[in-house]
């Protein structure tokens, strides 16, 4: 398709969040794209990750794909398998000739507004790995030299100048006089720093962290039905729970009759799990490097409760694979998760000093990197915040077999 030049390509709100959603899924959820108008009716609607939050009905949809599909940006297309079902899929990035680092971040100035090179780069994650700042601010050059962005005075309080894209009027996000929020870089300093981040903050919360959750299972009826369905699924065999930390979980599992061993990152936190529950098996290791178990040729079940929450969205995919490739064939990978798209910095923790970033991971992309490790009955269930033990998020569970 002819590249058209940009001044033609005006957009109203509606139909940048639906362009922004589809680029967002094409890349995200591939499995499912192009999208049904149900799943574009959630994608649009989403409270993470869009700004503001919409609640647009499919009649509304309805009429933005045939706007869009008038003028080339959007195509309706049938399904190649199964029922036949109209799915939306769009043609913005052929229209504007979009390399996939310009893809990238058209895609989540659609869907936020205007934003500075650093929460760009974060936001992008998923679906583009920029190397760094500058890397992102180089990008942007380009396209603004293309007419496809342009740069805005810097407001008062604010590090960075933002950046907005000049397909329509985006909506405003932010008041004038308000500096955004900091957006955390969870490898801005590398992989190596960070993980010696969580390995030292952890082992210096050791025994407090297990003081407050060496009991919390008693007041989790679904994460104690889920433990237990694993245990009896293994029937005896071995289960590995990786990043362990004081040993509860691991400890449950094997009092349901599991074979099980614990790996953490945190010397500390094994050293608390060996003190709290001598009887059980806890190694210091990562989650990355899992081994198959000695005494099988591989493992039963293998569950990350909670461990993937330090991990940026661009190191899932590879942390996945390592996790689903020592599982015995018909094995279970469990994984526990923050549900969402947002990072949170702790410089305090249980009153001891720390430095550690929890990441969030939305349901979608975590359960499609789950099926492209080949692994098959894929589950997952979300439940909301337990506010009287004083959670504030919602949490994700995915459960899959391997083959």
């Amino acid at each position: 398709m002819t590249d058209l030049p940009v001044r033609d390509v005006v957009l109203d709100a509606e139909e940048q969040r639906v362009l922004g959603s589809l680029l967002e899924k094409q890349v995200t959820v591939p499995a499912s794209y192009p999208l049904t108008l149900n799943a574009l009716r959630t994608a649009c609607n989403q409270s993470n990750s869009r700004e503001p939050v919409t609640d647009y009905d499919e009649h509304t949809i309805e009429q933005v794909g045939r706007r869009l599909k008038d003028r080339g940006l959007l195509r309706i297309v049938w399904s190649d398998t199964g029922r036949r079902t109209l799915k939306y899929h769009q043609a913005l990035d052929e229209v504007l000739g979009l390399a996939e680092d310009e893809k990238a971040l058209v895609t989540v100035l659609l869907l936020r507004g205007p934003q500075a090179p650093g929460e760009l780069r974060t936001r992008t994650d998923r679906l583009h790995a920029f190397a760094d700042r500058s890397d992102v601010e180089e990008v942007l050059r380009r396209m603004a030299g293309r007419g496809l962005v342009r740069e805005l005075p810097r407001r008062g309080g604010d590090r960075d100048s933002r950046w907005m894209h000049l397909l329509g009027d985006p909506p405003s996000t932010t008041p004038a006089d308000e500096p955004a929020a900091p957006v955390v870089d969870v490898l801005a300093a590398g992989g190596e720093a960070r993980d010696e981040r969580v390995r030292s903050s952890y082992s210096a919360v050791a025994t407090a962290y297990a003081d407050s959750l060496l009991t919390e299972l008693e007041g989790l009826p679904f994460e104690t039905w889920l433990l237990d369905r694993v245990a009896a699924h293994a029937g005896g065999g071995p289960v590995v729970e990786v990043g362990s930390g004081p040993g509860h979980v691991t400890a449950h599992l094997a009092e349901a009759g599991a074979d099980a061993t614990g790996i953490d990152l945190s010397p500390g936190m094994v050293e608390e799990a060996r003190r709290r529950f001598p009887d059980g098996s806890y190694e210091v290791g990562d989650l990355r490097r899992l081994m198959r178990p000695a005494t099988a040729p591989g493992w039963s079940a293998v569950l990350a409760w909670y461990s993937l929450i330090h991990l940026a969205g661009s190191e899932l995919p590879a942390a996945v694979d390592a996790l689903a490739r020592p599982l015995a064939s018909g094995g279970l990978l469990v994984l526990a998760l923050h549900a969402g798209t947002q990072v949170r910095h702790h410089d305090e923790w249980f009153d001891v000093p720390v430095d550690l970033d929890f990441v969030y991971h939305e349901q979608d992309e975590v359960v499609a990197l789950v099926r492209a490790a080949g692994l098959t009955e894929v589950e997952w269930y979300r439940r909301g915040p337990v506010e009287s033990r004083g959670e504030t998020s919602q949490r994700l569970y995915v459960v899959a077999r391997k083959p």
